[in-house]
């Protein structure tokens, strides 16, 4: 099995789709769990939740159950909260299926929870939960439903909870099976994350997500095949970065080389190396276009210019010239693309340079872009036979890669990981990296990182990073990638005097002075 240790292996970083959800819960009743202890268990473990933000309460409680296992999950919920004293309603819009469910809606009946027989109505001031479906859904839900819901949810008079996946989203696309679904202020996920909560398309609907742990055994969870983690900023205080010795000289504390900008481009140099001086990295080197060249001793004396680039006459970067007289064995990682701008003729004189380079290459935005309008395509990535970072955005990754089709982002970064032996950070509100056997998805993360220029700010801080930890772990893995894109994120989060690249290549810059991250707070 192949080893991973970050984050660690548990409920709360465990991401699945509903039918590996639905084979652990089987293979726990196979192994003598009852059905209906860990029914009772979810439903408890939401109610001492729930009993945790007694606001949410005070107005009372609408519970709508659902046919299935889910609505029975509402029902242990009706009666815990009940039973506290708080005021529960029941409304069931559809018939129930399952007999354990039904014999809880009798039991209700019978403590004097009220069970409605009209739609509850959707102006009143009480917390409604949506115990409908689940991540048992599969189709379209009924329309009335969903608007109901979101009657609700629009009104803020009262919140909505959803129980594991909000009625009408797909648990594992995380997109609405018809035009809409419910809209939540909460979702509460049993058991483990579904894949479709944690995708971008579902944040209009899931509300902030949360974890219920029902106690799936850890035996169960190490089975589970094609692993994919959700890691937070939580996540930070047990990342691991290897320590460099104190007698390290300036190179071998990491040698990287930084190649961006262009006349059409010049803030992408500034803002490039302005990342790589973030990372801490020894030994920071560049080849920028000449008009930045003049200008870049003023604003970042630390770098070393090692060539310039001149420009087409369309104000875009020409590699080709400046990477034949530079000496790439040097260095730990490469990093090209922010801001060179398009010059298909001077990448395909480039490419040999480019393939043979032996360190870890870092590939971001124009570089990633010639690469898609080159003869090669994606077939470049197969020539190279050494470490290769990607980190497209949605559209760059579509131009990239075309022919990779998937219903998830998480799909995508991992099948083109895999067929084309690169690690992959697909960019977006819940950014992924993906390597052929690991996945990480960065979920709850910072929103000012979705900004022009801060993807520029990260190459040169991946860049550095990675040159400074390659001195030490010579085979550098995936998960350090994962580690320096969420570090980045929480750089824009902690920022305090606004939120533009050079505050937080700042503060990255402080993060970065104690790689003994547990001391991040």
């Amino acid at each position: 099995m192949n080893e991973i240790g970050w984050p660690t292996i548990d409920s709360r970083h465990l991401i699945v789709d509903s039918n590996q959800m639905l084979i652990l819960e089987k293979e726990m009743f196979s192994d003598g769990m009852p059905q209906e202890a860990l029914m009772e268990k979810a439903g408890i473990q939401i109610s001492i939740w729930l009993l945790k933000r007694k606001p949410l309460l005070k107005n009372g409680i609408t519970i709508f159950i659902g046919p299935g296992h889910n609505g029975g999950d509402g029902a242990i919920i009706a009666r815990e909260l009940f039973l506290k004293g708080y005021l529960v309603k029941v409304w069931c819009p559809f018939p129930i299926k399952k007999t354990l469910t039904n014999d809880h809606i009798d039991y209700l009946t019978s403590i004097g929870v009220t069970k409605l027989v009209d739609p509850p109505d959707p102006s009143g001031k009480e917390l409604w939960i949506d115990a409908v479906f689940g991540n048992n859904q599969t189709r379209k839900v009924d329309n009335k439903l969903i608007k109901l819901f979101n009657e609700k949810f629009n009104n803020k008079y009262g919140k909505v909870i959803s129980i594991d996946v909000p009625t009408g989203l797909c648990p594992n696309k995380g997109k609405p099976f018809l035009d809409d679904a419910a809209k939540a202020d909460y979702t509460l996920a049993i058991g483990l994350n579904k894949i479709g909560l944690t995708q971008d398309s579902a944040l209009p609907f899931i509300g902030e997500l949360h974890h219920i742990d029902i106690g799936i055994p850890i035996n169960k969870l190490l089975n589970v095949e094609e692993k994919i983690f959700k890691v937070t900023y939580k996540d930070l205080k047990n990342i691991e970065l290897p320590s460099l010795p104190k007698n390290c000289n300036k190179y071998k504390r990491g040698r990287t080389l930084i190649i961006a900008g262009s006349e059409k481009y010049p803030g992408a140099a500034f803002l490039v190396t302005k990342g790589a001086i973030a990372s801490g990295a020894g030994f920071i080197s560049a080849i920028l276009p000449e008009l930045v060249a003049e200008s870049i001793w003023q604003v970042a004396p630390e770098i070393v210019l090692k060539g310039t680039m001149k420009c087409n006459q369309y104000g875009n970067a020409s590699l080709y010239d400046s990477l034949n007289n530079i000496d790439l064995s040097v260095y730990d990682s490469l990093a090209i693309g922010p801001g060179i701008g398009l010059d298909n003729d001077d990448w395909q004189k480039s490419t040999d340079y480019l393939t043979g380079f032996e360190g870890l290459l870092i590939l971001d935005a124009d570089a990633l872009n010639r690469i898609s309008e080159s003869k090669l395509g994606s077939k470049f990535f197969l020539k190279r036979k050494f470490k290769t970072w990607i980190t497209p955005h949605s559209k760059e990754f579509l131009r990239l890669f075309p022919d990779i089709k998937c219903e998830t982002n998480i799909g995508l970064a991992i099948n083109a990981a895999k067929e084309f032996n690169i690690s992959v950070l697909l960019k977006g509100a819940n950014s992924i990296v993906a390597d052929d056997k690991k996945t990480w998805q960065l979920f709850g993360t910072d929103s000012q990182t979705a900004r022009a220029g801060l993807g520029d700010l990260l190459s040169g801080f991946l860049a550095g990073s990675s040159a400074i930890d390659l001195t030490i772990s010579k085979n550098i893995t995936t998960d350090f990638f994962a580690k320096y894109v969420l570090l980045h994120s929480f750089a824009a989060s902690k920022c305090k005097k606004g939120s533009n690249a050079a505050a937080i290549g700042n503060e990255l810059s402080k993060l970065m002075r104690n790689r003994k991250t547990r001391q991040i707070s």
